[in-house]
């Protein structure tokens, strides 16, 4: 998750349907000032309204479906109508095609985003370029390298403690959503194809996607506390992520992702929910795709407890200041 809407946070309802969904109020306030637009407390984001490609629409390439797992752009951009005004500056360590950047640009935010694999990496350029023809009045910029030593090596620049949100969702698991083709579309069975990050062994070591979870949930870590050192001092930083299987059995990665956070010295602010699927006069309407279908049929065939996932976690984290810290990643440099 046509591109062209006015840029109401999405909480705000458009018509009679989002009633449904339920809010609470949050107290951010002091100690550590966070700026947040109203609509913010909401709990339950109502961003599956429309399909993946209608919201995609004509601001990103074709060859943006090749990456295996894209945000949702209606996540990314009430994230950033949310947490951030126009002309601040919105980072991604981890940006694959762009998303973040690409919806940044049309809100009239600065962005800069990160991204190891060379493929993804020009991508998003190509989506950036996009946005400018297209009169976006926000400019972007992508650096390729591994997340958290391009992102120490920022710090050394006019952008340390100059970005207003650290907007991003780490990869779990090296085969994930991607495309598929069936027998109409002239395979001998149903064949997926589009679903991994990388096809480089050499850099498959460095990307999180291929690692195992107490090494992922380590490099995640790191990568969090190199963000820290560009954040301006009230500073966000939200992650989307959800749950995971691996070898059948669940593996709690919003929770990991939560703990990584603190481990780098954030603060947990709050945790919200970011729904796929869109909201019919009361009733939920499944966005899943053909893949999710089958794959979640054929587990359960063996056994398995499993769901079609409708929505994705969003951890919220602030930026303390140093004397509110509570905690300091071991791994950051002196």
């Amino acid at each position: 998750m046509s591109q062209d809407h006015d840029h109401n946070h999405l909480g705000q309802a458009e018509d009679s349907e989002h009633s449904t969904v339920s809010s609470r109020d949050h107290t951010y306030g002091n100690p550590f000032e966070v700026g947040l637009a109203s609509g913010a407390g909401l709990s339950v984001w109502a961003t599956g309204q429309r399909q993946a490609r209608q919201q995609r629409g004509n601001r990103y390439s074709r060859l943006s479906v090749e990456h295996p797992a894209k945000m949702l752009p209606e996540i990314a951009r009430h994230v950033i109508s949310t947490y951030t005004r126009p002309g601040e500056v919105v980072l991604d360590p981890m940006c694959g095609i762009g998303t973040t950047l690409v919806e940044a640009a049309h809100l009239g935010r600065r962005s800069v985003g990160i991204e190891l694999e060379p493929k993804w990496a020009s991508i998003a350029r190509l989506n950036l370029e996009t946005a400018q023809v297209q009169g976006a009045p926000g400019q972007g910029q992508v650096h390729t390298g591994e997340g958290a030593a391009t992102t120490a090596d920022l710090a050394s620049t006019s952008l340390s403690g100059r970005v207003s949100l650290v907007l991003t969702s780490p990869p779990y698991g090296s085969m994930t959503h991607g495309q598929v083709r069936s027998r109409r579309d002239g395979a001998e069975a149903v064949e997926k194809h589009a679903h991994l990050y990388s096809r480089d062994r050499d850099r498959r070591a460095a990307n999180l996607a291929y690692q195992r979870p107490q090494k992922l949930a380590d490099s995640f870590t790191r990568i969090m506390a190199a963000c820290r050192e560009l954040l301006a001092p009230s500073g966000v930083v939200v992650v989307t992520t959800r749950p995971y299987r691996k070898n059948g059995h669940l593996v709690d990665f919003p929770g990991q992702v939560a703990e990584a956070g603190q481990r780098a010295g954030l603060v947990q602010i709050d945790r919200c929910v970011a729904l796929l699927c869109a909201l019919r006069g009361g009733e939920m309407v499944s966005r899943a795709s053909f893949f999710q279908l089958i794959e979640t049929r054929r587990l359960r065939k063996t056994g398995w407890p499993v769901h079609v996932i409708q929505h994705e976690d969003v951890i919220v984290f602030a930026n303390p200041a140093p004397t509110q810290q509570a905690t300091t990643y071991e791994g950051r440099a002196a």
